[in-house]
């Protein structure tokens, strides 16, 4: 083309090597800090997951559940009939920028089909799967139809009374509102979840009646005790609720916490069964199925013949056949124990109030809601009261016409022009131009005395409701008056006896018998890296090499049986507690487990060393790098409880060299970063009950120097072993000499 230049050579060539080379910037490796990148590139999507997707708001509803709802309130899915859910999705998808199946997904999730919510607030036909079941999937949006159930009436209860902000949507052609103007608290009546970015919010559900019962409480008294209305949490899966009430009012009082639920069942004594009809909200059938069978093959439950799922349209049923002379109230509180028939719900009360992320208790989150609903009230009425003033205003100049109707007939038909009516209309009845305008565009036969005398008859009850608006604003006893009366309509219309029996848990029975777990020879190996392994003899004899990890090596062997406990001793002064039975089987050409992981330890810790033991007979020796040692009898580490940690495991004055192990008193060797060696017998060694002793002096030391080793005394290994003894202690120890050198040295290369 005219005017453009020819490329060069060279610029070809720069073209062929980069294509974006006229690109500002391209092909340029630009340095940034990680914390940079971090604070540009990933704050950004954490805000937003926390403000716009997780975290739900004082409505109860996070913006996904929002958007649903409030498409199919525009679609008069309210009272109409029902539509298809690909429909309902197609709308949502103006307001929610994301795919088709989680609009879907989350459209299930309110649904009374689904049974997630006490009060659900999407009518469902068709198949919408369970939330009991994982397997039991919903069909295709194209198959189900959907409706907002009666109780989404309280969701958008003069919504178009600018009880709420509105904001443009994702590409501003639509408007959607901030919040619903809930008229009861929907926040704690229905449960919700979510996982955001570095926080979570986990919010159990309440029954309604006991919900609305405490807000109206707080209202008339705001020091009132939540935990004396607001029982336990109620689920639509029903479940016993085991009752405490210390730990109810810590939860209540803080937003966080935990509290168990567990199934209810009934027993079959024709059929010898079991029958689970209820399951804690936190579980699935397929779970506890799957747990209780593996109980079964390990050995561990020996009752159970069989166990089946048996659900079918009349609700949620899981069997278990017995065996002849069952105990089944103590294999239940075994199963209890052991599978999800018993969980634990962790409340973490996490809600947006005006944008900002806050842990609330009951009583707080009850009283933000109060502080919304009172101002959605104060906005409907000084919406009504600015109606009621404009159609006063408009009834008063039409009152003037009332005097003469002749003289305005006149005026409209004298005037030549259509645009000078409302100008002499306010000329000759001293009105002002909305007044004119209304009293012109009556319509010819309303000119009448009859129709003006009906119109001029609400003047008084207009004043009378201005007045009684006015007094409304300026008072906040009327406000909560009317808060109160709306929650006791709801109480009424939508209010259920609970789902979840509430028991107390001194009224539990207890089974003390230890579970039966099998006791076999088994072979441990840990590494230095802190990977775990269990390995039966027949295995061992028909594996090949240990696989490690690079880097890796054996530091433990020992032949020991199932039911051994194990010690597992970290670089933070702890010890971990476990059992042989607690890991699972495995070969040594895995790598195994990684302890740290399987035991939950903190953060940088790692395993250093295993001790076995069944009775906690004998010593644990901590050798440190400063020259001493510290004797502790193994029984300062047996608990009459089940506890998994203990902490101050050992002394933490100087690292730690090594830990050994002895079921007596034996002969060790001590090795120097100086190459001297120690020959000392540990009964030379006073024990100790404390675990974290400093220890005694061993070994004495020069400046710099350290113990590097510690190992069992093979007899025979020294030629003069005298001269690495010594009878009094601490000691420096000897050199290795010229023969025994040599004859390490020749041991070494056989």
């Amino acid at each position: 083309m005219a005017g453009q230049k020819k490329k060069s050579k060279k610029d070809k060539s720069v073209e062929q090597l980069n294509p974006h080379a006229h690109i500002f910037g391209a092909g340029f490796v630009v340095k940034q800090r990680i914390t940079e990148t971090l604070r540009t590139n990933y704050m950004p999507y954490a805000m937003s997951v926390i403000m716009s997707r997780a975290i739900p708001e004082i409505d109860g509803f996070k913006p996904s559940h929002r958007k649903i709802l409030y498409t199919m309130f525009k679609m008069g899915l309210l009272t109409g009939s029902r539509s298809k859910s690909a429909n309902i999705v197609g709308r949502t998808m103006q307001l929610n920028p994301h795919g088709d199946a989680a609009i879907y997904e989350t459209m299930v999730r309110l649904s009374r089909g689904y049974e997630a919510l006490l009060h659900p607030f999407v009518d469902s036909k068709g198949n919408f799967g369970k939330a009991y079941s994982r397997d039991m999937l919903w069909a295709a949006s194209r198959y189900t139809e959907a409706k907002l159930d009666s109780i989404s009436t309280e969701l958008f209860r003069d919504i178009d009374r600018e009880t709420v902000d509105f904001v443009d949507n994702y590409d501003g052609t639509m408007k959607e509102p901030t919040l619903l103007p809930v008229t009861f608290p929907t926040v704690l009546v229905n449960a919700n979840t979510g996982i955001a970015v570095g926080m979570a919010s986990s919010i159990c559900s309440f029954n309604l009646i006991e919900v609305c019962e405490t807000v109206i409480h707080l209202i008339e008294d705001p020091e009132h005790t939540v935990a004396d209305t607001l029982k336990a949490p109620d689920f639509i899966a029903g479940g016993q609720i085991i009752y405490d009430r210390e730990m109810f009012e810590e939860i209540y009082s803080t937003g966080r916490g935990g509290f168990k639920i567990r199934a209810k069942y009934t027993y079959d004594s024709i059929n010898n069964c079991i029958d689970i009809t209820q399951l804690p909200q936190t579980t699935t059938i397929e779970a506890v199925i799957d747990k209780i069978i593996d109980r079964i093959k390990a050995g561990v439950i020996k009752e159970v013949s069989d166990v089946r799922d048996e659900t079918d349209k009349s609700g949620l049923k899981i069997t278990i056949d017995l065996k002849r002379g069952t105990d089944v109230a103590r294999l239940m509180q075994r199963l209890f124990k052991m599978t999800p028939l018993e969980d634990t719900f962790s409340c973490n009360f996490n809600v947006l109030i005006n944008g900002s992320p806050q842990v609330l208790g009951v009583a707080q989150l009850l009283k933000e809601w109060l502080d919304f609903r009172t101002d959605c009230v104060k906005r409907r009425v000084a919406f009504d009261l600015n109606k009621a003033k404009e159609r006063l205003h408009l009834l008063k100049g039409l009152g003037k016409i009332l005097l003469d109707i002749d003289k305005a007939i006149k005026i409209v038909r004298n005037t030549e022009e259509e645009s000078e009516v409302v100008p002499n209309l306010m000329i000759g009845f001293q009105i002002d131009e909305i007044q004119a305008e209304f009293v012109a565009e009556i319509k010819l036969r309303h000119l009448n005395r009859e129709y003006i005398l009906k119109r001029l008859q609400d003047i008084e009850k207009l004043e009378k409701d201005i007045i009684e608006m006015e007094s409304i604003l300026a008072s906040k006893a009327k406000i909560r008056k009317i808060i109160v009366h709306e929650i006791n309509n709801v109480m009424q219309k939508y209010g259920k006896p609970r789902c979840s029996e509430i028991i107390y848990a001194a009224d539990i029975e207890t089974d003390e018998t230890p579970e039966e777990v099998p006791d076999y020879p088994v072979n441990f190996f840990f590494t230095k890296e802190g990977y775990f392994k269990k390995v039966t003899p027949l295995s061992l004899r028909m594996s090949g090499d240990h696989k490690f990890k690079d880097g890796d090596s054996l530091l433990i062997s020992i032949e020991s049986t199932n039911n051994k406990e194990l010690l597992f001793f970290t670089n933070q002064c702890q010890v971990y507690k476990s059992r042989g039975s607690d890991f699972e089987e495995t070969k040594i050409s895995v790598l195994g487990d990684y302890v740290p992981a399987k035991l939950d330890m903190e953060p940088n810790e790692t395993a250093i060393h295993m001790a076995v033991t069944s009775d906690y007979s004998g010593y644990i020796l901590f050798f440190f790098e400063n020259g001493k040692v510290a004797k502790v009898d193994a029984e300062a580490y047996e608990t009459k409880t089940n506890r998994k940690k203990l902490i101050n495991a050992y002394s933490n004055k100087s690292k730690v060299a090594a830990i050994i192990q002895i079921e007596s008193d034996c002969d060790l060797v001590v090795k120097s970063s100086a190459g001297r060696l120690l020959l000392f017998n540990t009964g030379a060694i006073a024990p100790k009950k404390t675990k974290d002793t400093a220890g005694v002096s061993l070994m004495t030391l020069k400046k710099g120097q350290r113990i590097v080793s510690v190992r069992d005394y093979e007899k025979g290994e020294f030629a003069k072993p005298y001269r690495y003894k010594t009878k009094n202690l601490p000691a420096a120890g000897a050199l290795l000499s010229a023969e025994d050198a040599g004859e390490q040295l020749k041991l070494s290369t056989e």
